[in-house]
């Protein structure tokens, strides 16, 4: 099963992502994982976040551009090679990753995919020393 992500656009100016954090706190929103891109001009702040109908409708009402997308979070023990064992499989079946994020907890590595096929690349995560997180 994939998961919503938020994405974000802002300006590339001072205080802009601390204005989203405290719009979220703010609601009761946690976030459990974030990744920020940027440009010369602007950035993309994705998000994975508890209530994400709430989040999107709060931070619109804000004035901020949010676009919803489905990606995959992948849970795999926090060791060397276990990562690369996973993304070898799915590159060996054709499934390209538009972008990652990552983040240790303890002894499990949980890592935010976005797969430009979704339901073969969870096919495929079937067979993987790995869980999928789920909403």
């Amino acid at each position: 099963m994939s998961i919503k992500q938020l994405s974000i656009f802002l300006e590339n100016k001072t205080g802009r992502i601390n204005e989203v954090t405290k719009i979220l706190g703010k609601n009761g929103i946690n976030m459990h994982a974030f990744s920020m891109a940027e440009t010369t001009d602007f950035g993309i702040l994705r998000l994975i976040v508890t209530e994400v109908e709430k989040a999107v409708e709060v931070l619109r009402n804000a004035n901020f551009a949010v676009m919803l997308t489905d990606v995959v979070c992948i849970s795999c023990p926090n060791v060397a090679g276990s990562l690369s064992e996973i993304l070898e499989r799915l590159a060996e079946n054709d499934i390209f990753i538009e972008y990652m994020y990552a983040f240790a907890e303890g002894d499990n590595a949980n890592v935010v995919i976005r797969p430009n096929n979704i339901q073969k690349c969870l096919e495929i995560l079937g067979s993987c020393n790995c869980s999928i997180k789920i909403d």
